[in-house]
């Protein structure tokens, strides 16, 4: 185990520190502040799980749009 993980009383898993964490004004504020990888991976504002959300939805039309196109050439 590394020094910056915390092992409280009566648990078994340790605890790592929390993430830089800044509320933003609006969803654009976030991503123009912190990054789309910022918002989306570090958990840096509030906005974390709807960049989630437009991420999956993103790469699942991608998904699907070379799955049809595959479809059709075989």
């Amino acid at each position: 185990m590394s020094d910056d993980l915390i092992v409280r009383k009566g648990e078994r898993i340790p605890r790592r520190p929390l993430p830089d964490y800044t509320e933003a004004d609006s969803f654009s504020h976030a991503i123009k502040r912190d990054g789309i990888l910022g918002t989306l991976l570090r958990d840096s504002n509030q906005y974390g799980p709807l960049t989630m959300l437009f991420a999956l939805l993103i790469i699942a039309t991608v998904t699907g749009a070379i799955i049809k196109l595959l479809s059709g050439i075989f």
